[in-house]
């Protein structure tokens, strides 16, 4: 086992520990040195050989799993949140997470078993599935196999993550940010501390303002600090943004609203580096994050002049243009490409230029 450490200076190290038979290859859980011991930043994949990774990982920054003294999930995926339970029981060390993604944790630990099934087939039934898609979830439902579906394990944290509050790091100063849009509860985290390696040439300690001098790739150099940004910004790839999925929930979600609000906030704040969850850590946070909002311009300009012929969620996941053919797809991931479509499609209503075709059912939209 070769474990993949990166020593980002000032008491932060990045461990690349696996995700088993993903083509994202690792999460990055950032440890985090505070005068009370040490502090993840996420924890990775629950998954025997993701545990020793993590554990080589923490021993090569010089310190014991035993020592850790809080984690801080930056949302509730299994990648970020799967071993957050073996690290406290290893070492005692708090769990913290946005209230939202708690809730969703723990309705996902208190479901029925089925009750997910169910609500999957109501959705993509009501989004036009055709029934050669649904067929193996009502013979999954049929067959109990509910029970399995994964998070019905995931920690509930011990303590929430508020937004704009300094968290109780000391010696650190750690700012949480809530970024919602990948998931209702995602936070991005900012360390308010000067940039250990990204001063400005001949600078003196202490003697550069927040403004002062640009760092490689258009960051502020130091001033601004560094962020933990999560699946929120990443340096070559874009994250889901699909339904928050609530089967209680009454009212309609706007997750890509709010995943371009977050976005221009974080353009705004202007760390001088990002050190993401997956990839690798980069500079120029507000060239980034332009490319992110133009790209989802685009695809929504893209959408709407698909729905000049009206369509279902389905028929629209299908007509959008993914990484490989939808013939190539595999059967999940289509469902994540249908809840992808759906976020769009309310983005565009919301904005005005789509609506539902009157009595149409399943629900079909169309251009306005």
């Amino acid at each position: 086992m070769t474990t993949q450490v990166t020593d980002h200076r000032g008491g932060v190290w990045s461990i690349a520990v696996p995700i088993p038979d993903n083509p994202l290859g690792h999460t990055l859980v950032h440890l985090l040195e505070t005068d009370r011991g040490p502090v993840l930043i996420d924890t990775g994949w629950d998954d025997p050989d993701s545990w020793d990774t993590l554990v080589a990982g923490v021993t090569a920054c010089g310190f014991a799993v035993a020592d850790l003294h809080g984690v801080l999930i930056t949302h509730h995926h299994p990648d970020h949140h799967g071993l957050s339970a073996k690290v406290r029981e290893a070492s005692g060390a708090w769990i913290a997470m946005h209230a939202a993604d708690a809730a969703v944790v723990r309705r996902t630990r208190e479901a029925e078993p089925g009750r997910w099934l169910d609500y999957l087939l109501a959705k993509l039934t009501a989004a036009g599935a055709p029934e050669d898609h649904l067929t193996p979830l009502r013979e999954a439902r049929a067959g109990g196999r509910g029970r399995r579906l994964p998070g019905r394990r995931a920690a509930l944290p011990d303590r929430g993550i508020e937004p704009g509050e300094l968290l109780d790091l000391p010696g650190r100063r750690l700012r949480a940010i809530w970024t919602p849009g990948h998931t209702p509860g995602h936070v991005c985290l900012h360390l308010e501390e000067r940039h250990p390696v990204l001063e400005p040439a001949g600078a003196e300690a202490g003697a550069a303002g927040p403004g002062a001098g640009r760092g490689a790739g258009g960051g502020t150099a130091g001033g601004r600090g560094r962020l933990f940004s999560g699946d929120h910004l990443l340096p070559g790839i874009t994250p889901h943004i699909g339904l928050y999925e609530d089967p209680d929930e009454r009212e309609a979600t706007d997750p890509l609203g709010d995943y371009l609000d977050s976005l221009e906030r974080i353009g705004r704040l202007a760390p001088a580096e990002v050190l993401p969850a997956h990839q690798h850590a980069f500079t120029d946070a507000e060239g980034r994050v332009g490319e992110l909002i133009a790209h989802h311009e685009e695809r929504l300009s893209g959408l709407r002049a698909l729905l000049r012929e009206p369509r279902t969620p389905w028929q629209l996941a299908v007509a959008m243009e993914w990484n490989r053919p939808w013939d190539r797809i595999p059967y999940g991931s289509r469902n994540i490409a249908v809840s992808e479509a759906e976020a769009h499609l309310r983005r565009l209503v919301k904005l005005g230029h789509a609506e539902r075709v009157p009595g149409s059912d399943p629900a079909t939209y169309r251009a306005v």
